[in-house]
């Protein structure tokens, strides 16, 4: 699990997510059209990822892009079987986004932190 942060207007927005897929080379998210949270995206694509394992944590920040493909609702849903009872890939409300200009910084207490462009 991971937290998602994204932009209502001027108030930031941050909810757990549990769908991270690589798919063409690219990270991707998923979530449902009928949300805030893809509507917040649509608004402000910006966003910003936190994890926490083992004494690090991870912070990306990155631009979400739509992906509205078959085969990239296709690709996260095998991945995520369990997601099959809400979204499917044909359909209009399964939303999947790839991260774009992303940069991720890994942190700990006794560690400088490391840095990642993708």
């Amino acid at each position: 699990m991971y937290y998602l942060a994204t932009v209502d207007g001027d108030q930031p927005r941050v909810r757990p997510f549990g769908t991270a897929h690589i798919f063409e080379n690219r990270l991707y998210i998923q979530t449902g059209r009928n949300k805030e949270v893809s509507r917040q995206i649509a608004a402000d694509p910006k966003c910003e990822i936190c994890a926490f394992s083992k004494g690090t944590w991870v912070r990306v920040t990155a631009e979400l892009v739509d992906d509205p493909r078959t085969e990239a609702k296709n690709s996260l849903l095998k991945a995520y079987p369990r997601l099959r009872k809400m979204y499917d890939e044909n359909d209009d409300h399964t939303q999947v986004l790839y991260l774009k200009d992303a940069t991720a910084v890994f942190n700990s207490f006794n560690q400088e932190p490391e840095i990642h462009h993708f």
